[in-house]
C-alpha cells in the first residue's frame, strides 16, 4: 500500500494571492480560535501548524526592552536630523535587529509598535521626546522614512510591521485615559490627521494603536475616525492594536460603557482587532467577546474581519512562506554598519542654537567640562539596553586629550545626619554584580523589580557622602560613592543598588520635607527634613535592621538634616577659573519629570541647572552650553558664547558632541520645534485648538526665544535663483544653495508658504518641504521642491471637504522659518469663498469658524459631533458669511441637556432665544426646538450658550 501525501492546503501555497490564502485559512479556523486571535498573545493552533504570535515590539529608536541593542538617539533627534535619507537608513537598521534578535529570542516580535508620530504641539508633554515634530509635513516625512526602512524593499514581504502611534490628537499625560481633546474639524483635517494620513498613504504602515485619551468627548478606541478616515485612505488591510490596558480602560476608568461586553463589542466594531490587555493573559478578552457574540453585540463577520486583518500582517511578514521570506536569516546585530550609522545620526540631530565665534573650538583649547549630564548617556523608557556608551566627558577626554580637560559634575555632596546623631551609610557589598536595569529583556519591563541581594543601608558615626541632585520641583536622587542610586525594592528597605533611575514606577526619587516643628523647641534639628520616597509615597524611617520606607500605619519618619560637604557651585568653580573655554552640559533625565504619565510643569531650567550654570559664567565668560534634553528649555541665552541642543543621543551621544565641538563636523541639526521664550506663551497643556490658540510656529504671534527650523552652522550659505512653475496640478519650485563658507557642511534648505489674503485664519508660514545638502566650500547645488497644489487647500467647514482658495501665496524659501532668504508670490487658480448655504443645509454645530468657551463632545456614542459650554457655563460660536436667502424666518435647534441657545447677527442683539428648560434624559437624548427667526442676505451668525446643553445641529426654514 503507497501512502498518499496530504495535499497542500490553499493557505500554504505561495503561489496564490493573500487574500485567497486568508479566506482559506479563515474557512479552517473553529469560531473559538478565532476569537482567541483577537489578543496580543494569538495562541498557536498546533492541528493546522499555526504559530503563536504577539503583537507589539517597541522600536522608537532601537529595538527596546529585549536587552542589548544598538540605541539611536531619541525621536525628537531624529526629527531634529531633517534627514529622511538619514532616518531610512536607522529604519533598516532596527528592522535587520529585529530580525537577528528574533532569530535568537522569539519573544521579539515583528509587529513594531513603531513610530510616534503625535505632534508636538505643546513642549511640556511629558512624552515629547517620542515624537518627531510639531508640524505635520515634517513628522509625516520623517515617519514615512522610518517605516519604509523598517518594512524593508521587497514589493511581497516585510521585514517587520510598523504600527503608528498613537491615534489621535493626543499630547498629555495628565489624566491621559479620561481627558477628552476638543479638536475642531479644521484642525482635526489639517493638523492631526495629517501626520498620520501622509504615512498611510506611502504604503509601509500595517496599523496603528489608539491613543488612551478621547477626541471630543470619544474615547479613541471606538473612534469613527479608524473607519472614515483611516481606512479610507488605502486599499491595504490595517491592523489597529489597541494601547495597554485601553480596553479596560473604557469601562473601569472612562465609565463610558457599563459592561466590558459592551466595550469590546464596540471597539472591535469600530476598528480595533488586536487587544492589548491584561498582559500574556488572554482569558478575559476571550471571555468578554464571547460574552459579546453570546449578547448579539458582535456577529461572527465582525469577528472574522479583525482576524483578516492580524492574519494579512502575519502573510506580509513571510510567517507562512519561510522558504520564501527574503528576510529570514538577513538580520544584522551590533554591525560596524550599525555603530557607525549611529554615530552619523547622533553627528546630525545636533543643532547650534547661538555662537559668538567661540565654537569651533581649537585643538589646544583646555576644556573644563561641568554639569549633570556631562557624564552621562541617558536612556529613555523605549531604549535599548547599551551595548556602547559614550559620554559627553569621554567624548572630549578621547577628542583633546584628558590632560585638556577638567571635570566637575556639580552635584551637591551631601551627608544625611539622623535625629540620633549618626549618618546614613551605604554598606559595601564587593560580591554583588553588576547589574543593569533590563539587560536580560522583559516583554512588560514594568514588571522588573528592584534588587533585593545587597544589603540595605545602616547607619553609624561618620556614614556615607552621597552625590545629591535636584531635577526641579524638589524631586531628588541619592547617589552613592560606586555609583549606583539609592532605590527601594519590594521589601521597602533603601539600598544603593540601581544603575540609573528607571522603571515604570521610579523607585530612585525622593523630597525632602520641612518638618513642620522644626523651630519648636526641643527640637534639636534646625534644618530637619522628612525624607519621601517618590516611588512609594512613604517616608524613610531608620530601623534595627537598616534604613527602610514606613509602613503604612508608622509614624515614626525618621528626621534628617543635611550636611553640605561640598556644592555644586564650589566644584564648578574650582575647576572652571583656568580654563580657556567652559562647556556646560545641563539638561533631562528621562524618566523624572517629564515622561510618560508625566508632564512637565515648566520649561524651565531646573534650579540646581540654573545655579551651575551662573557659577560657570562667573567663573569664566567664555561659557558654552550644552543642553541634552528631550524638550525644550526657556533660557536665557544672551550671557553665553554659544548654545547647541540635542536629544538624548544615544550610544555616540559623547562623541558626536565631541566632534561638532572640535569642528569635525559642522552642525545641521534644525529645531523641530518652537522653542518659547517662557511659559506665558504657553496655551493650557489641554487646549488643543492649534488655531484658535495660536499654537506652534504655524499660528504663535509672538516671538519665539528660538523659532521652528532653527540652527547654526561653521558654514555659510546663499541662496539665489528663485524660480517658479504652475503645470498641471504643481507648483515646480526650485533654488540655488551654494556654500560660502570655508568648511565642508551640510545645510538644511526650508520652503514655506503664505496664504497672502485668506478669507479664514491660515498659518502664519507653513513648510511644505525641504532638503538636507552636503556642500564643499564654494559647492552649489540646485534644489527643486515639487508640490502639489493640493498641498495650498484648507479645511472649508463651510463645505465639509479641501478647497483651494483662489488668491495670491507667497513661497518663502530659507534656513528657518524665520531665516527667510528668498520669496516670491504666486496667484493660485482654486475656488472662490462662497457663503455658507445655511438655509439648505442648515449647520452643524462644530464647524464653527471662531469659538469661546466651548468644547466639542460626542453626539452620539457611535459618531457626530456637538458643542457644549465649557463646565456648562457659558460660550460663544461664530459662524462666517451664512447665506440665508431672502427670507429666513424660522430656526430649529437639534440638543441634548438643558440651557438655552441666543442667535445673533452681525454682533447686533439677540433674535431669537431657544430653551431647553428640563433637562432631557441623557447625554444623547436630543430634542428639537423651533423659534421664529427673521434674516436674509449674508451674516455673520453668532450663538451664545448658556448652561449645559449639548448643541448638534442649527437649521433654518422659511
Amino acid at each position: 500500500m503507497t501512502a498518499h501525501t496530504p495535499p497542500t492546503p490553499p493557505f500554504r501555497d505561495p503561489q496564490l494571492p493573500f487574500a485567497k490564502r486568508i479566506d482559506d485559512l479563515l474557512s479552517r479556523l473553529t469560531p473559538e480560535e478565532k476569537v482567541s486571535f483577537l489578543h496580543q498573545f494569538a495562541p498557536a493552533v498546533e492541528r493546522l501548524g499555526i504559530a503563536a504570535f504577539r503583537t507589539g515590539q517597541e522600536a522608537l529608536h532601537g529595538v527596546a526592552w529585549m536587552g542589548p541593542a544598538t540605541v539611536f538617539p531619541q525621536a525628537v533627534g531624529l526629527g531634529a536630523t531633517w534627514n529622511t535619507d538619514l532616518v531610512r537608513r536607522i529604519g533598516e537598521a532596527v528592522s535587520k535587529e529585529v530580525r537577528a534578535m528574533r532569530a535568537r529570542d522569539e519573544r521579539v516580535g515583528l509587529n513594531v509598535w513603531s513610530p510616534t508620530v503625535n505632534l508636538l504641539r505643546h513642549p511640556l508633554w511629558g512624552r515629547n521626546e517620542e515624537g518627531y515634530s510639531e508640524d505635520p509635513r515634517l513628522t509625516s516625512a520623517i515617519a514615512t522614512a522610518y517605516t519604509h526602512g523598517l518594512r524593508g524593499d521587497h514589493p511581497t514581504y516585510w521585514r517587520t510591521a510598523p504600527v503608528l502611534k498613537h491615534w489621535l490628537a493626543h499630547n498629555n499625560e495628565t489624566g491621559r485615559d479620561v481627558t477628552s481633546s476638543s479638536v475642531r474639524p479644521r484642525v482635526l483635517h489639517e493638523y492631526d490627521l495629517r501626520a498620520f494620513r501622509g504615512c498611510v498613504e506611502a504604503g509601509a504602515v500595517a496599523g496603528v494603536m489608539p491613543a488612551y485619551n478621547l477626541v471630543n468627548g470619544r474615547p479613541n478606541h471606538v473612534s469613527p475616525y479608524l473607519r472614515e478616515q483611516l481606512r479610507a485612505w488605502t486599499d491595504e488591510e490595517l491592523l489597529v492594536c489597541s494601547d495597554a490596558g485601553a480596553p479596560s480602560n473604557l469601562v473601569d476608568s472612562e465609565h463610558y460603557f457599563d459592561t466590558h461586553e459592551e466595550a469590546t463589542a464596540a471597539a472591535l466594531v469600530a476598528g480595533v482587532d488586536s487587544f492589548t490587555d491584561h498582559g500574556t493573559d488572554s482569558s478575559k478578552i476571550v471571555a468578554r467577546v464571547e460574552g459579546a457574540l453570546e449578547q448579539g453585540l458582535l456577529t461572527p463577520a465582525d469577528v472574522d474581519a479583525a482576524v483578516r486583518r492580524q492574519l494579512s500582517v502575519r502573510f506580509r511578514l513571510g510567517e507562512f512562506d519561510p522558504h520564501y521570506d527574503p528576510h529570514a536569516g538577513t538580520g544584522e546585530f551590533d554591525s560596524p554598519a550599525h555603530r557607525t550609522l549611529a554615530g552619523e545620526a547622533a553627528e546630525q540631530a545636533i543643532v547650534l542654537l547661538r555662537n559668538d565665534g567661540v565654537l569651533p573650538l581649537a585643538a589646544d583649547t583646555r576644556i573644563a567640562v561641568v554639569g549633570l549630564l556631562a557624564d552621562e548617556c541617558k536612556l529613555d523608557w523605549y531604549s535599548g539596553t547599551l551595548l556602547h556608551r559614550s559620554t559627553p566627558l569621554e567624548g572630549l577626554y578621547e577628542r583633546f586629550g584628558a590632560e585638556r580637560v577638567e571635570f566637575a559634575e556639580g552635584v551637591d555632596r551631601v551627608l544625611l545626619k539622623t535625629s540620633a546623631g549618626t549618618f546614613l551609610k551605604v554598606p559595601t557589598a564587593p560580591e554583588a554584580t553588576d547589574e543593569v536595569r533590563g539587560a536580560e529583556g522583559a516583554l512588560d519591563p514594568a514588571l522588573l523589580a528592584g534588587r533585593t541581594d545587597l544589603p540595605p543601608l545602616t547607619t553609624d558615626a561618620t556614614g556615607t557622602e552621597l552625590a545629591l541632585v535636584d531635577w526641579g520641583e524638589g524631586v531628588l536622587t541619592l547617589r552613592a560613592p560606586d555609583g549606583r542610586y539609592l532605590s527601594v525594592a519590594e521589601d521597602g528597605y533603601l539600598r544603593a543598588s540601581a544603575d540609573q533611575p528607571g522603571g515604570w514606577v521610579v523607585q530612585e526619587t525622593f523630597r525632602l520635607e520641612p518638618r513642620a516643628d522644626a523651630n519648636t523647641a526641643g527640637n534639636t534639628h534646625g534644618n530637619g527634613h522628612l525624607l519621601l520616597h517618590l516611588g512609594t509615597g512613604r517616608h524613610v524611617c531608620v530601623a534595627a535592621d537598616g534604613v527602610r520606607v514606613a509602613g503604612p500605619d508608622e509614624e515614626n519618619p525618621e528626621v534628617v538634616e543635611v550636611i553640605v560637604v561640598e556644592s555644586g557651585e564650589d566644584a564648578v568653580t574650582r575647576v572652571t577659573a583656568g580654563a580657556d573655554v567652559v562647556v556646560v552640559v545641563a539638561g533631562n533625565d528621562p524618566h523624572i519629570n517629564g515622561r510618560e504619565t508625566e508632564d512637565r510643569t515648566t520649561l524651565r531650567l531646573p534650579a540646581h541647572q540654573e545655579r551651575l550654570l551662573a557659577a560657570a559664567r562667573a567663573a569664566n565668560a567664555r561659557t558654552v552650553l550644552a543642553l541634552v534634553s528631550a524638550y525644550p528649555y526657556a533660557i536665557e541665552p544672551g550671557p553665553l558664547s554659544a548654545v547647541l541642543w540635542t536629544a538624548h543621543g544615544g550610544q555616540a551621544a559623547g562623541t558626536a558632541l565631541a566632534r561638532v565641538l572640535a569642528g569635525d563636523v559642522s552642525p545641521a541639526g534644525r529645531l523641530p520645534q518652537t522653542w518659547y521664550a517662557g511659559d506665558a506663551d504657553l496655551p493650557d497643556l489641554l487646549d488643543y485648538d492649534v488655531i484658535g490658540a495660536r499654537q506652534t510656529y504655524l499660528y504663535f504671534e509672538g516671538t519665539p526665544l528660538f523659532p521652528f527650523g532653527h540652527g547654526l552652522s561653521y558654514a555659510s550659505f546663499s541662496y539665489a535663483d528663485l524660480a517658479v512653475r504652475i503645470e498641471e496640478g504643481t507648483a515646480h519650485v526650485s533654488c540655488t544653495v551654494t556654500n560660502t563658507g570655508d568648511l565642508t557642511a551640510d545645510e538644511v534648505a526650508q520652503l514655506y508658504t503664505r496664504a497672502v489674503n485668506p478669507s479664514v485664519t491660515r498659518p502664519r508660514r507653513e513648510l511644505l518641504d525641504h532638503r538636507r545638502v552636503t556642500l564643499a566650500p564654494g559647492a552649489s547645488a540646485e534644489l527643486s521642491f515639487d508640490v502639489p497644489l493640493s498641498a495650498f487647500a484648507f479645511w472649508d467647514v463651510a463645505q465639509g471637504r479641501w478647497r483651494l482658495e483662489s488668491g495670491p501665496y507667497d513661497l518663502l524659501v530659507g534656513a528657518s522659518s524665520a531665516d527667510v532668504r528668498l520669496r516670491t508670490t504666486v496667484t493660485l487658480e482654486g475656488e472662490p469663498s462662497a457663503p455658507r448655504p445655511v438655509r439648505r443645509r442648515g449647520l452643524e454645530a462644530a464647524d464653527f469658524d471662531e469659538q469661546s468657551g466651548v468644547e466639542i463632545v460626542d453626539r452620539t456614542k457611535v459618531s457626530g459631533d456637538a458643542v457644549t459650554p465649557v463646565a456648562g457655563g457659558t460660550g460663544e460660536l461664530i459662524y462666517r458669511a451664512c447665506d440665508f436667502g431672502t427670507g429666513t424666518t424660522g430656526v430649529t435647534v437639534t440638543a441634548a441637556g438643558s440651557g438655552t441657545v441666543e442667535l445673533s447677527l452681525d454682533g447686533g442683539p439677540v433674535l431669537a432665544t431657544l430653551t431647553l428648560a428640563a433637562p432631557t434624559p441623557g447625554p444623547y437624548d436630543h430634542l428639537t426646538v423651533d423659534a421664529a427667526l427673521t434674516a436674509g442676505g449674508v451674516h455673520d451668525l453668532r450663538i451664545g450658550l448658556r448652561g449645559p446643553l449639548r448643541l448638534a445641529h442649527v437649521g433654518f426654514s422659511g
